[in-house]
C-alpha cells in the first residue's frame, strides 16, 4: 500500500491560519471557502490533514489554549491568589487587544451566534469556559487553605467573578474598546479583590 502524496504545506501554519478565521468569524461564521483560502489549501487537503470542520476547530481551539491563551496557565501558577487574578486579567487584556490577532477571545467569540447545526461546538466552548472556572476555583481553594484569602471568601464565587470579568473584557474588546480602556476595567475589578 502506498503512503500517498506528501503534504506540500506547513500544517502548523495552516492550523494557525484556520485559528484566525475561527477567531474572527466564530465557528459557524467560518465557511469552508474562508478556511481553505486562509490556509492556502484545497478541501481534500483540509479533510486529509485535519478531518472535518469540527475536528479542525477543536485543533484550532487547542492551539489557542496552548499559545495565545497560555497566560491562563501562567496565572494559575502564580504564588498568591491576588497575583493569580492580576496576571489573569493583565494577560487577557494583552491577548484581547493584540493588534496581530482578531479582537476578543476565541472561546467567547467562537460560539456567540451558533445555530442548531453548530450546537456541538457551542457545548464544546461552554465546557472549555467552565474548565477555566474549575481551574480557578481549585487554585483559589488552595489559596484559602494556605490562608492567602480571607476566611469568609468563597473560591467558587471568586472564580466565577474572574471568568465573568474576562468574558466581559472579550466582548468589550470585540466591540472596539482600547487596551487602555480594558486595563482600567481590570484595575477596577481588582479593587474588589478580598484582602
Amino acid at each position: 500500500m502506498s503512503p500517498g502524496r506528501p503534504r506540500n504545506f506547513d500544517t502548523e501554519k495552516a492550523l494557525e491560519a484556520a485559528l484566525k478565521v475561527f477567531w474572527a468569524k466564530g465557528y459557524e461564521g467560518a465557511t469552508l471557502p474562508d478556511l481553505t483560502k486562509a490556509m492556502g489549501i484545497n478541501r481534500p487537503s483540509l479533510y486529509a490533514a485535519f478531518g472535518n470542520k469540527e475536528s479542525l476547530f477543536k485543533k484550532a481551539l487547542q492551539l489557542y489554549v496552548n499559545g495565545h491563551a497560555s497566560y491562563v496557565q501562567d496565572a494559575l501558577n502564580q504564588l498568591t491568589a491576588r497575583s493569580v487574578a492580576e496576571k489573569l486579567l493583565q494577560g487577557a487584556v494583552q491577548n484581547l487587544t493584540n493588534p496581530s490577532n482578531p479582537r476578543g477571545c476565541l472561546a467567547v467569540q467562537g460560539a456567540l451566534a451558533c445555530g442548531d447545526s453548530a450546537d456541538c461546538m457551542r457545548k464544546e466552548l461552554i465546557r472549555h469556559r467552565e474548565s477555566l472556572v474549575t481551574a480557578l476555583r481549585e487554585r483559589l481553594s488552595r489559596a484559602k487553605k494556605e490562608n492567602d484569602l480571607p476566611e469568609n471568601s468563597n473560591p467558587a464565587d471568586l472564580a466565577r467573578y474572574l471568568a465573568t470579568i474576562m468574558h466581559g473584557l472579550s466582548v468589550q474588546a470585540s466591540s472596539g474598546a482600547s487596551r487602555k480602556d480594558l486595563q482600567k476595567v481590570a484595575s477596577l475589578a481588582l479593587q474588589a479583590w478580598p484582602t
